[in-house]
């Protein structure tokens, strides 16, 4: 009788183990789809509490993709890199998996970390062009010049037509002087690519470095022509002003380009230079504190660019 008892109580638990098991897949799948669902509506904040309740039951390695992509798009990137390093221990064979690694890493400005997870990338992978890519941006942030620009010769041998890593080689020639291979890269780009923002610029800061003021002042030109919000465009043709001395073009030019941004701290900021050096120190003041105001980083520069001009810290009071 005893036996009989006892396999009747195990056939019971084994049955109610199997319904549980059953119930907990059914729901897993319920969260992962309502999840999907809820993340291609744009529900962003549901799509996350689906994901998140579906793991809890099963730590299915695709479902915490998805939610390590939500969370990079959210701007959470600490909560994508702690699944994502998960998801390298659960399946280390998945270039991918890497790659989005680099690239969070690369957004917490862990740039050690950034550079390992690319690395495994390329063992994984080596003809993945992305991932010497990111070694290279690793390699940058680590202000490694020389290596940065030998792993995007890297990513741009694998893949000929790769614009963003052309950009980064250019500005880091750029950086060394090296003019001429800087328009190789530039005239690559811009045989395909005609209005290329980025391009333009660099190319008319390389006119600037050979002297030829007027080409660099077309170049910039022809950026807020084709994209009047393009503030780094403003910028660069303000100070090419200001270098011309050509003071009233460039606070005539920063006057619109406050126009249409009202918060562009680094134009208050250049517009305070340029009155300054015409003479209007009334206004070059009240121009930096505003800058200060929305940039309070911008403290340090704004010190060093008036100390470069002669002016005295003094004669900003509340402010240095």
């Amino acid at each position: 009788m005893p036996n009989f008892f006892k396999s009747l109580f195990s056939r019971k638990s084994e049955k109610t183990e199997d319904e549980k098991q059953k119930n907990d897949q059914k729901n897993f799948e319920i969260f992962k789809y309502d999840g999907l669902r809820a993340q291609r509506m744009g529900r962003i904040d549901y799509a996350v509490k689906c994901f998140t309740e579906a793991l809890a039951i099963e730590e299915d390695f695709e479902t915490m993709g998805y939610l390590s992509q939500i969370y990079i798009q959210s701007g959470e990137a600490a909560n994508a890199r702690n699944l994502l390093e998960r998801m390298a221990e659960m399946e280390s064979h998945v270039t991918n998996t890497f790659l989005s690694l680099a690239n969070v890493c690369y957004i917490l400005e862990d740039y050690p970390a950034m550079e390992e997870a690319a690395q495994k990338a390329i063992e994984l992978e080596e003809s993945n062009a992305m991932a010497h890519f990111f070694l290279a941006k690793a390699r940058k942030g680590q202000n490694d010049e020389i290596m940065t620009i030998a792993h995007l010769t890297k990513a741009i041998a694998l893949k000929e037509d790769f614009i963003e890593a052309r950009l980064i080689r250019a500005e880091a020639l750029l950086h060394m002087k090296q003019y001429s291979e800087v328009m190789e890269d530039i005239d690559a780009i811009l045989a395909h690519h005609a209005e290329e923002e980025a391009a333009l610029l660099l190319r008319g800061k390389v006119k600037e470095a050979n002297d030829e003021m007027s080409e660099a002042e077309a170049d910039y030109l022809l950026v807020t022509e084709i994209n009047p919000f393009n503030e780094q465009a403003y910028l660069y043709l303000g100070q090419l002003f200001i270098t011309q001395k050509k003071m009233e073009e460039a606070i005539g030019l920063f006057d619109e380009a406050i126009e249409l941004n009202p918060n562009f701290a680094a134009a208050y900021h250049e517009r305070g230079r340029a009155k300054l050096l015409n003479g209007d120190k009334e206004g070059s003041v009240e121009d930096m504190k505003i800058s200060l105001e929305l940039n309070p980083k911008e403290e340090a520069a704004l010190n060093g660019s008036y100390n470069n001009l002669g002016g005295k810290p003094e004669t900003l009071p509340g402010i240095f």
